[in-house]
């Protein structure tokens, strides 16, 4: 998912680092004092999550366990997301410094939506199959619109000239669809039995 240098076109790049800059504005307002303990053991999980890459034909994928995040922390996953990819650029040159704010995009849009979709379903006492079920949307709902919008803006940059990396991009994460999915739904449940007060603040 990580899109590199010298790919986007400039429109692509200027409107993604337009729309992330606000996403990171609007985040930083948000990230209080009862998020920040769980934004950064959930920056730490993005950040090892996303690193390691796992060999798939002529490229490689990772997980990603955006979904999660932005069920939990909303608007707060954008200067979250900024920082992890900030360091995985300077310190891995993964992705790359010009490409930030649709590196972001990528990651951050479909966290934001799981928070949007998912989070009220959290509301009173949910079962143990609804957390996990929720868990699980957000692995399908992170990944697969992490997919969507990565496909979105190689079109939009180069329109056609793509299209044989788009697929191979969307076949290649058919299997972290799964384990991501799984991962979600298994750190939702815990996160809900270990700490029921904080979860339930963070998902009103």
């Amino acid at each position: 998912m990580h899109i590199a240098e010298g790919v986007l076109s400039l429109p692509v790049l200027a409107s993604c680092a337009v729309l992330s800059a606000g996403g990171i504005a609007l985040g930083v307002r948000r990230l209080d004092e009862t998020r920040m303990p769980l934004a950064a053991l959930l920056g730490a999980a993005f950040m090892v999550a996303s690193t390691l890459h796992m060999p798939v034909g002529v490229g490689s994928v990772h997980l990603i366990l955006n979904g999660l995040a932005g069920l939990l922390l909303g608007w707060a996953v954008f200067p979250l997301f900024f920082v992890a990819l900030l360091l995985q650029a300077a310190l891995f040159s993964f992705g790359g410094f010009t490409v930030l704010g649709a590196n972001l995009l990528i990651m951050a849009a479909p966290a934001l939506l799981c928070h949007v979709l998912l989070a009220p379903l959290l509301r009173g006492e949910p079962s143990r199959r609804r957390l996990l079920l929720v868990g699980a949307g957000c692995g399908l709902i992170g990944v697969g619109g992490a997919a969507v919008v990565a496909a979105l803006v190689l079109n939009l940059s180069g329109g056609r000239l793509f299209d044989h990396l788009i697929g191979m991009l969307v076949l290649s994460h058919a299997p972290v669809f799964v384990v991501d999915a799984l991962i979600s739904a298994l750190a939702l449940n815990l996160l809900w039995r270990m700490l029921p007060d904080m979860t339930r603040e963070l998902c009103p």
